[in-house]
């Protein structure tokens, strides 16, 4: 089984960070975000998998590569026209067989194995307050009798997630060719929900399964969410020494902690330095400082360094927030 999985995007939203590192290398409960994507398609019984990849795309290749041994190859998307677009791209690499499509940046709670080894087209769906940011879907039960991106009146709450599996990677391959053959954009770009209305469309059907545990990991605000969520599934770091840890806690390799009370919901980084402080609901990065501090909902980057302040901090890789040692 193969997937698709477009990592393409710049991930402004989550600036500073994406400054220096992809959005799915993000590190959420003590992994990067890709790594919480790949590990679950791969446990489902996928055994390739097709990254696109852009921004920074030599850094997610090196981390793929460097950890996992499934089959893989890494297709450049050196123009950002949609999703569409970009799993299109993909499935050159496909030839006349099912296909999953699990987007780079969204995780999701589901037992994918039933999807793949059966004999229907599924999407994820979920209800949401405001569909207008999302691809809505409209059902007859669980089968999908149209679709609309980003619509101005959707006709449900009904919005498409991930992922999407086909049992037939042709035809979504004709209709994708069919829309950037024609020009038919939304919003300016190629978009997957526009080709598979062309499916149904042509009378494919296609099911809707919804989805519970959904993380659109794109803000500072959900990749914190999505790490409390997570951290509740990850044993819990045993007690440290002259800490106090408040589960769930994950400290990774080479963590200090000293003189802190550390949890509930926090994950700490490798290498990092955590002295007389007390932090909750945060995610500390690889290598970073903090002393003397009192943390909450906060994100600290790689290597960064924060001192002596209580507050809620957003602080990029290699920064330095706080105030000076004494």
């Amino acid at each position: 089984m193969k997937a698709i999985i477009p990592v393409a995007g710049t991930g402004s939203r989550l600036r500073p960070f994406t400054a220096t590192v992809p959005k799915p290398l993000l590190p959420v409960a003590g992994k990067p975000i890709l790594a919480h994507i790949l590990d679950n398609i791969i446990a489902s019984g996928v055994d390739e998998v097709i990254l696109i990849i852009g921004y920074k795309g030599e850094k997610i290749r090196e981390y793929v590569e460097r950890n996992y041994s499934i089959r893989k190859n890494f297709v450049e998307q050196k123009e950002l026209l949609g999703l569409g677009y970009a799993v299109r791209l993909g499935l050159d690499f496909v030839d006349n067989e099912p296909v999953l499509v699990a987007l780079g940046d969204t995780i999701v709670e589901l037992g994918l194995g039933e999807i793949l080894r059966g004999d229907r087209n599924i999407i994820g769906v979920r209800r949401v307050e405001d569909p207008r940011r999302f691809g809505v879907v409209e059902l007859e039960k669980s089968r999908i009798i149209r679709l609309e991106e980003k619509p101005e009146h959707p006709a449900s709450d009904m919005a498409i997630t991930s992922p999407y599996f086909f049992t037939d990677s042709d035809n979504l391959k004709a209709s994708l060719d069919e829309i950037i053959g024609k020009k038919l954009r939304t919003r300016g770009e190629y978009q997957l929900t526009d080709a598979i209305q062309l499916m149904v469309a042509g009378g494919e059907k296609i099911f809707a399964c919804e989805i519970k545990g959904w993380f659109d990991c794109g803000t500072v605000e959900t990749l914190i969410e999505t790490n409390r969520h997570l951290l509740k599934n990850v044993k819990s770091t045993p007690e440290a020494e002259n800490a106090v840890i408040v589960p769930p806690v994950y400290i990774g390799k080479g963590a200090t902690v000293e003189r802190s009370v550390i949890g509930p919901f926090v994950s700490i980084g490798e290498g990092a330095e955590v002295r007389d402080s007390v932090i909750a609901d945060s995610i500390i990065g690889d290598g970073a400082i903090v002393e003397r501090s009192l943390l909450r909902a906060s994100i600290l980057g790689n290597r960064s360094i924060y001192r002596g302040q209580s507050s809620r901090m957003i602080l990029g890789d290699h920064s330095e927030g706080g105030q000076a040692p004494a």
